[in-house]
């Protein structure tokens, strides 16, 4: 094992169908930041949204590319579930509001010492309120519409599914540090060095589950968090020495990451702590504007062109040239 370990959760990235309903639901119906509106680095045709706590803190990220396309449908190697940390006495708050906006959910029940509230997005995008008395709260959002005493805090949980466990098994405690919580035979639970909400990861195994696919309404990958470029590029060379195919250390402005599949398929990243989301934006401006990565700069008048209009909660459209007039 490295000698270094994975913090938690960095963010998770999924596959949304319509990016206006997007940010509908994760800024109106679920309270979040837009903390960043920029593009996919590999497809600048696509919008990438991102969302956090109140100063886009690592391990409050959940981000989208918005792409038409046929409905994914879940199966092993992919994420069933993205649990997201709510106050422990919050949960009937969260019902009736969900009860009022139409959500899609289903009764909430005990696991353990939590207790879960699972929903749908828009999109069909499966996933979890999780309240425990482990609940500590991120950085408020005071301009959202959820009091911060019952907002979301950070990531929780992510959980996987998987036909046979042990290569995944493995990987994540051999090799990326992991330690084994809880193991229910069907469902076993790790945790990085963080430790508690937002380090957690979920391994349900059913050798019999169908195979499923990609599309809209799954998780695209899942990024977990490294202090900094050094430690990161230990990770590097840990993984691609072990004969994983990885991907060379990109800069994403924001962070810089890394890319492998798990042994089951799932789509793993490792991302760098900082610079961070207030790189080119500060606190009071975060995901109002259309940003860019530099080496889109030069074409951004066609980047707008090709862009749908966003409409954003501070109440600006974008592209800012194609907004109609007031």
């Amino acid at each position: 094992m490295s000698n270094e370990r994975i913090l938690g959760i960095h963010h998770m990235t999924a596959i949304t169908n319509d990016a206006q309903a997007n940010v509908d639901f994760y800024t109106g119906t679920l309270g979040l930041r837009l903390t960043k509106l920029t593009v996919n680095f590999d497809d600048p045709s696509a919008y990438h949204l991102y969302y956090g706590d109140g100063v886009a803190t690592p391990g409050s990220g959940l981000t989208f590319f918005p792409y038409q396309g046929r409905q994914g449908k879940l199966g092993p190697g992919q994420v069933i579930a993205t649990g997201l940390a709510i106050p422990a006495d919050s949960m009937g708050w969260w019902v009736d509001r969900f009860a009022s906006e139409g959500v899609d959910f289903d009764n909430p029940f005990s696991r353990g010492d939590e207790e879960v509230l699972p929903f749908r997005a828009h999109d069909n995008l499966p996933l979890e309120l999780v309240a425990s008395a482990a609940y500590t709260p991120g950085a408020p959002f005071e301009g959202g519409p959820v009091p911060i005493e019952r907002s979301i805090s950070r990531m929780h949980s992510v959980t996987i599914a998987e036909n046979y466990s042990d290569a995944t098994l493995k990987l994540v405690t051999e090799t990326l540090g992991f330690e084994p919580v809880k193991d229910e035979g069907q469902r076993i639970r790790l945790q990085a060095a963080n430790k508690g909400p937002g380090a957690y990861l979920d391994l349900v195994i059913d050798p019999a589950m169908p195979f499923g696919h990609g599309g809209f309404g799954t998780v695209h990958h899942i990024a977990w968090a490294t202090e900094d470029e050094d430690t990161q590029k230990t990770w590097h060379e840990t993984i691609q020495t072990q004969g994983y195919n990885i991907s060379p250390i990109m800069n994403r402005d924001y962070f810089k990451s890394i890319y492998f599949r798990e042994p089951g398929g799932v789509l793993f990243e490792i991302a760098t702590m900082g610079p961070g989301m207030l790189l080119d934006e500060d606190e009071a401006s975060l995901g109002t504007s259309l940003r860019l990565p530099q080496m889109y700069e030069p074409i951004r008048a066609r980047i707008e062109a090709s862009m749908p209009k966003l409409r954003l909660p501070s109440g600006v459209t974008v592209p800012v040239e194609l907004a109609e007039s007031k």
